[in-house]
């Protein structure tokens, strides 16, 4: 996941003869490879019927040639050289568009590939589009796109989707507003001049997960979707549905550890933050940086009553404010010096995976990714309009846990991912029960007494 700006001081790197330099964010990623746990993003659009084979091959091609930064491959070099590059193609390799044979399991079929090989970053694009029917009577279909995180991130890969839904309607799209943020943290203080919130937790080692029944020596990544209703919030509330998801995901970890007799700690949740527009000039890549929000070991200690999840809503939202106000490199500045081209990439990568391990115990509790509101229609003429969009992130240990949400229609499509190694299914499906229950107890908060400022957004 990576921002709009390179970590990397100067101006953003332009094609030379073709190649483009590793940003941050892909050459961490690229260093930190591991076969057990592929760096694979899944998404999954649920149309009602099928869209045509030869149209929609067609259109997801020229959509790749419109984004030409997403035909690229890792390109071949010594490991002694000082970075790694993409090689820009201009066409594919190979066709990454796959119809596999319907009927019962196609889908699961399908997720499990998703989820354990990633698209190899030596052919070009490194994304595959299958076209799932989970039943050869039933007319709707999946569009399953699996992407190689090391080269892309999924608002990236949705926007090169909606390009060819764009393309195989024949419609002009109605171009999507892109995020509104607040102005910059400046001097320490929030815009309009209050102090900024002192950080959660400070370098004290966060929570882990407690592990539940791992089977010994399994790899890969398990996966639960659920469709939920988006979370209510009272007019004037003051948080946002954002806030809502943060404080989920830290009381259903704060509670599954309970029960697993884990004492209490401080909980960091990392965040991506996107500020890319939406609109057909977006950039393709890993283009989010990376925020950790905090909560307190006292916060994660009991279960909450109505009016401390209220006060736990609004101290979340002045947090998740000042860290998307606030600038800063995609990974922070250690790996941008990490990454700066002085040495070779092979020792930088002997020398980013030992600090990777080094620094495991600091590493996030888990990670929260809202894509949000779709912004697109992801409309294909007679296939019809997308009814429900999941994503899933990489859930690589030590966090071993992720969480991802995106909504369509008044739906919250929640996605949750584990790895093997810490989590069986049956913890999955009990950690989703407890992430519903936070957001309909969310949802059933009484509004302010006194609301001020109007709804956020």
């Amino acid at each position: 996941m990576t921002a709009l700006h390179s970590a990397r001081p100067g101006p953003p790197a332009q094609p030379s003869q073709g190649r483009v330099p590793f940003p941050t964010v892909d050459e961490v990623s690229r260093h930190c490879l591991r076969e057990k746990e592929p760096e694979t993003v899944h998404i999954e659009v649920h149309l009602p019927r099928q869209p045509d084979p030869d149209r929609l091959r067609a259109a997801f091609g020229q959509a790749l040639r419109r984004h030409p930064r997403i035909l690229m491959r890792e390109a071949p070099g010594p490991w002694y050289r000082r970075r790694y590059e993409w090689e820009l193609t201009g066409a594919p390799d190979v066709d990454p568009v796959r119809f596999p044979e319907p009927g019962p399991g196609a889908l699961e079929r399908a997720r499990a590939g998703a989820l354990a090989e990633a698209p190899p970053l030596s052919a070009s694009p490194p994304v595959r589009l299958e076209v799932v029917r989970p039943s050869s009577t039933d007319s709707a279909c999946v569009l399953l796109l699996t992407l190689n995180h090391t080269a892309l991130d999924g608002p990236a890969c949705l926007r090169v989707l909606a390009t060819a839904a764009e393309l195989y309607g024949g419609g002009a799209a109605v171009p999507p507003a892109s995020p509104v943020r607040n102005p910059a943290v400046t001097a320490g203080r929030l815009p309009g001049g209050s102090p900024l919130p002192a950080p959660v937790g400070g370098m004290a080692r966060p929570a882990r997960v407690a592990p539940a029944t791992p089977v010994p020596g399994a790899g890969g990544n398990g996966l639960l979707l659920a469709d939920l209703p988006v979370p209510r919030r009272p007019a004037g509330a003051g948080y946002t549905v954002n806030d809502q998801l943060l404080v989920a995901t830290c009381l259903m970890i704060a509670r599954w550890n309970r029960l697993h007799d884990a004492a209490p700690r401080p909980m960091r949740i990392t965040m991506p933050v996107d500020d890319r527009p939406r609109g057909a000039e977006m950039p393709i890549g890993n283009g989010t940086r990376l925020v950790e929000v905090g909560f307190g070991a006292r916060e994660c200690a009991r279960e909450p009553g109505p009016e401390a999840l209220a006060a736990l809503l609004h101290r979340t939202a002045e947090r998740t404010r000042a860290l998307k106000s606030a600038p800063r490199p995609q990974l922070g500045h250690a790996a941008a010096l990490l990454t700066a081209p002085v040495l070779p990439v092979g020792l930088r990568a002997a020398l980013t995976r030992g600090l990777r391990r080094a620094a495991a115990p600091w590493t996030s509790t888990t990670l929260l990714s809202n894509i949000g509101r779709i912004p697109y229609p992801l409309d294909f003429a007679e296939a019809g309009r997308a009814e429900a969009v999941w994503f899933s992130a990489p859930a690589r240990m030590p966090r071993g846990l992720t969480v991802t949400t995106a909504s369509t229609g008044g739906r919250l499509h929640l996605a949750l991912r584990w790895s093997r190694a810490l989590l069986d299914d049956a913890a999955g499906q009990r950690l989703g029960g407890f992430f519903a229950e936070y957001l309909e107890a969310m949802a059933a908060l009484p509004a302010p007494p006194a609301a001020s400022g109007g709804d956020r957004p």
